[in-house]
């Protein structure tokens, strides 16, 4: 085993994504991108630039405006041993290939009886925080959660993204990616009228240029802390970091990267510790994921907790466009919340 260390790179996350792709369709012939506009033009968020370049028309090309056509292409190109990965534009536009996803993709190991398998990955941007309103600001990852078969997966930095991207690709099983927008060119503290952030310095912007993963079933520490744990993932990570150095609290704040697999361990044995937990996500609070995490937690350290557990989310109502900050779980929110729980 070589002590050399990999060579590093100052990435954001959408450069992060980029080169986690590149990797894999470099490394395996069977590697194939697609989705619409993900070719010559690169995304929308660019996320796909220069891989048709590279890789050939035949690796990385552009689809008909047909979510469900680009999911169950997918999912015949991986019955048949290719990895297709395929770009959804926007998770609000994943609805059309439910049923593929969840009726096709997610039981063809089951019910080959392990004679096919469906190794595609599916990679979608979601959440809110760019004014993109109604249409283009949804967080649709509980649903996915609920399906057996299905791994559903939410980076938080550029880092965790290339790593965990790559364990999808390599994946067996149909992998679902949601990349929060937000945190495409950086940080985001949830304050609107903050200045605009970057990784630059910032250790988890600096990635490794060739191969690496990142197990799915290991949550991340972002911040050690002793009085109370923070749960979230995603864009919400920040949001709970600004939110603990505004009100000095000594929270831990764990970064889930993965809803499921879900790692239960690193969650107990925060809790336990803490004795007080709060559950931090930007999609709307009826059945979001808070839900099963409050189940969890409530299962498996009821008898450590000194408060209820609380959660902050966005509300039950469609992403409105002139009320974003009203909706998005922003600073102010987070920093309230944990004032909350921390009284006595």
């Amino acid at each position: 085993m070589s002590d050399k260390k990999p060579k590093m790179k100052q990435m954001n996350m959408i450069q992060a994504i980029n080169s986690a792709m590149d990797v894999k369709m470099s490394q395996d012939p069977d590697v194939l991108v697609f989705g619409e506009d993900v070719g010559y033009f690169g995304g929308v968020f660019r996320c796909t630039a220069g891989l048709q370049e590279k890789h050939g028309l035949h690796r990385c090309f552009d689809t008909p405006i047909s979510e469900g056509g680009i999911v169950g292409t997918a999912v015949g190109m991986g019955a048949f041993g290719l990895r297709p990965v395929v770009e959804i534009q926007f998770a609000d536009y994943i609805y059309p290939a439910f049923d593929q996803i969840c009726s096709e993709a997610a039981r063809l190991r089951y019910r080959s009886n392990g004679d096919f398998t469906a190794p595609i990955t599916i990679r979608s941007p979601m959440g809110g925080g760019i004014h993109g309103g109604t249409s283009h600001s949804q967080s649709p990852e509980a649903l996915f959660t609920h399906i057996a078969g299905i791994k559903t997966i939410i980076p938080s930095n550029p880092y965790d993204a290339k790593g965990l991207l790559i364990k999808a690709i390599e994946d067996n099983d149909p992998v679902v990616f949601f990349e929060p927008k937000r945190l495409y060119n950086g940080p985001f503290d949830g304050d609107p009228h903050s200045p605009a952030k970057n990784w630059g310095g910032h250790e988890l912007g600096l990635v490794p240029e060739g191969h690496y993963t990142i197990d799915f079933e290991k949550a991340r520490i972002h911040r050690q802390g002793a009085d109370l744990t923070i749960l979230c993932y995603g864009t919400m990570v920040w949001v709970a970091d600004a939110a603990v150095d505004a009100t000095g609290v000594d929270a831990e704040i764990i970064d889930l990267r993965s809803l499921s697999p879900l790692d239960l361990d690193a969650i107990v044995k925060s809790v336990t510790k803490t004795g007080r937990c709060l559950i931090l996500h930007e999609a709307t609070r009826t059945s979001g994921f808070g839900a099963e995490l409050i189940a969890e937690v409530q299962q498996h350290c009821f008898y450590a907790l000194e408060k209820p557990i609380m959660r902050v989310t966005g509300w039950d109502t469609p992403y409105p466009h002139a009320l974003e900050w009203e909706y998005f779980p922003g600073l102010k929110r987070c920093s309230d919340a944990i004032l909350r729980i921390m009284e006595e």
